[in-house]
């Protein structure tokens, strides 16, 4: 089987891009939106043979699709409701994706610590009807253990009243980097991608929707893009895009998202030194609370709370931040303190609200996504959830095809497609291991092709990498490095802080732009400080 990453990787030069983007050309689909949905249908369709172009306001991934909690998983807590549709669907895309990008996802084993007679039968049991859903599919049996294994899988547990645990497996991943490399592979199979370009009209003839009009954020050149489907997954800012269509025929729509965010703390490793993941699946107001180790830190979150103001950086509440720090110290025997922070961040989930829409043949779908059509033929996507990413793609195609925006060609083509990076050899990182060059796959004989292979930035950065971000990665500004080719934002703002210097240099050196170091200095002090 020939992979994408078979052939030496594709430059990602803003202004050949451009140019492309300029040429006069009616693409059989558009996508407005470069998070992990609208990367995933961009990729669907360029593999299917259709010509495609995606644009984003901002980077790809800049959004939600970076702020995940890092799991591929089936969704136990909808196991709880009875949702079996939909956690069967998510664990045969838990798989999926493990497979096809095996650098960047992989399996994890998680622990449930008992500290009540009941709690390891009860969980037990319904962690054994997961295995059951998953079938052939499974990453592991689950087992119930004792309070010695217990404590062996999860050092720092807290022992007074550990009764015993189970574990059981789901997967992680890291997400920037997967959406980075579905856009990659998207563009491998002949689609344009371009970031900081955001769409500024839609395009009507006869009452349809026909292109739009979009601009360079870095030139404030304006473009018009032609397409028989324009496809809105702008994620929790849909509404935005379905309103300007709606104003366009004289018919106001009803929002369909009711954002909510979700907090995420990091600390060291120390807090909890181990390969497996805590999961609580009930805290003391309900929620779920994981204990994740990642890139060779350990996140701790995530809260659910309703938002009302859709931002692109949204702050943490203070109250969230205090009920990650309590619950957490509920089950270590070390809790974190606010000292102890290396970054916190913030991502906002497009929930949709069950309600019906502007368009004919509006359908919610059997999960948690929705995809619809307005009556100029418009079609938006949203909510969902990382894992089932590819399944969402091809029902946005499905979509298209029964509005009679394309011709319909055959799904499954993503089922067994291996994303840019793919190694041809088994993986022997984690990605609980620290960042380094093996979170390039097999694109690191590339990397260390480059000038500053040699010259160590910190934190498993080189002055070659950031040459790759700039030159195959579609990245233009310190941000775009430090937060979502490498993590380091996200894992330690301190020292993407201490960082940024030498990546702006970089940058300068290969771009010729100013790369931003000013504002990435004023948002790292946002992920480095908690309201207090």
């Amino acid at each position: 089987m020939t992979t994408a990453s078979a052939s030496a990787p594709l430059a990602t030069r803003r202004a050949d891009l451009l140019a492309r983007l300029a040429q006069p050309h009616q693409y059989d689909l558009a996508v407005i939106g470069g998070g992990a949905t609208g990367l995933g249908v961009a990729l669907d369709a360029a593999a299917r043979g259709f010509s495609v172009v995606l644009v984003d306001s901002h980077d790809f991934a800049k959004g939600t699709s970076s702020r995940a909690t890092k799991l591929v998983h089936g969704g136990v807590r909808y196991l709880a409701q009875g949702n079996i549709a939909l956690v069967r669907e998510a664990l045969h895309e838990r798989t999926t994706l493990l497979n096809n990008a095996p650098h960047l996802a992989q399996p994890l084993p998680f622990v449930m610590p008992s500290y009540r007679f009941w709690e390891t039968p009860f969980y037990g049991i319904g962690l054994m009807m997961y295995d059951a859903l998953a079938g052939k599919a499974g990453l592991g049996a689950t087992q119930f253990l004792g309070r010695d294994r217990t404590l062996a899988c999860l050092p720092t547990a807290r022992t007074e009243g550990l009764k015993g645990g189970v574990k059981y497996w789901d997967g992680q991943f890291d997400d920037a980097r997967l959406a980075l490399a579905l856009a990659r592979t998207a563009a491998s199979r002949g689609a344009l991608l371009v970031n900081y370009c955001p769409a500024r009209s839609l395009i009507h003839e006869g009452g349809k929707v026909a292109g739009f009009v979009c601009e360079d954020s870095e030139s404030g050149e304006p473009f018009t893009v032609r397409a028989r489907a324009v496809v809105n997954a702008t994620g929790v800012w849909v509404d935005a895009l379905r309103q300007m269509d709606g104003e366009a025929i004289g018919r106001p729509v009803k929002p369909i998202v009711a954002p909510s965010q979700g907090v995420h703390i990091v600390v060291d490793r120390e807090f909890l030194p181990s390969d497996h993941a805590l999961m609580v699946p009930k805290t003391a107001d309900g929620r779920v609370l994981f204990a994740v180790p990642w890139l060779g830190k350990l996140i701790l979150g995530t809260t659910d709370s309703p938002r009302q103001d859709i931002v692109r950086e949204p702050l943490p509440f203070r109250e969230e931040v205090q009920f990650i720090l309590q619950e957490s110290a509920r089950y270590l025997t070390r809790a974190p303190q606010l000292a102890d922070i290396r970054s916190i961040w913030v991502g906002l989930r497009p929930l949709v609200k069950p309600q019906d829409d502007d368009g004919d043949n509006t359908k919610s779908l059997s999960r948690e996504h929705t995809v619809l059509t307005s009556r100029t033929g418009l079609v938006t996507v949203t909510g969902g959830k990382w894992t089932t990413y590819r399944a969402m793609a091809e029902d946005v195609l499905q979509k298209c095809f029964t509005a009679g925006l394309l011709v319909e060609k055959p799904a499954g083509v993503t089922n067994h497609l291996p994303l840019v990076g793919t190694p041809t050899t088994p993986v022997r990182h984690r990605i609980s291991d620290a960042q380094g060059l093996h979170s390039y796959g097999s694109d690191a004989a590339a990397v260390q092709a480059l000038p500053g292979a040699d010259v160590d930035l910190g934190q498993g950065l080189t002055a070659a990498m950031v040459r790759f971000a700039a030159r195959n990665e579609y990245a233009r500004t310190v941000e775009d490095v430090l937060a979502r080719r490498s993590r380091l934002l996200f894992l330690d703002a301190r020292r993407a802080i201490e960082l940024a210097p030498a990546v702006a240099q970089i940058l300068r050196e290969e771009l010729g732009t100013d790369p931003g170091l000013d504002a990435f200095v004023a948002l790292a002090q946002q992920y480095l400080h908690a309201p207090v």
